[in-house]
């Protein structure tokens, strides 16, 4: 039993290790701001999830309790501050970014506020 915990955990710390890398990647790839903010977003919350997951089986009972926390703070701050920045973007004129240039919004480019 301890053998299979260690192999899914083991499992678990890949796969997120994997996503955190794919996220950063992603970052660096991407044309604006608000592709970079989802690349970010999405791969690093799913990643530091797997990551923790992976920690909390193969800890003790203390360490159980305080990676679950960790976990839930984190599954609740990553995809607000994400939305908030993106917002806050928006707010102040950036815009995303398009292949023919500057994207162009129906009822003249206004953002709703």
């Amino acid at each position: 039993m301890q053998q299979a915990l260690e192999l899914l955990s083991a499992a678990c710390l890949i796969a997120g290790s994997f996503f955190c890398l794919v996220g950063g990647i992603g970052i660096n790839r991407m044309p604006d701001f608000f592709t970079r903010g989802h690349a970010a977003g999405i791969t690093d919350t799913l990643g530091a999830g797997l990551v923790l997951l992976g920690l909390v089986l193969v800890s003790g009972p203390l360490n159980i309790f305080k990676l679950l926390m960790i976990l839930a703070f984190m599954l609740l701050t990553s995809p607000t501050s994400s939305h908030a920045l993106a917002k806050a973007a928006w707010t102040h004129g950036l815009r995303p970014w398009s292949p023919e240039g500057e994207l162009e919004l129906p009822g003249g480019g206004e953002g709703e506020e």
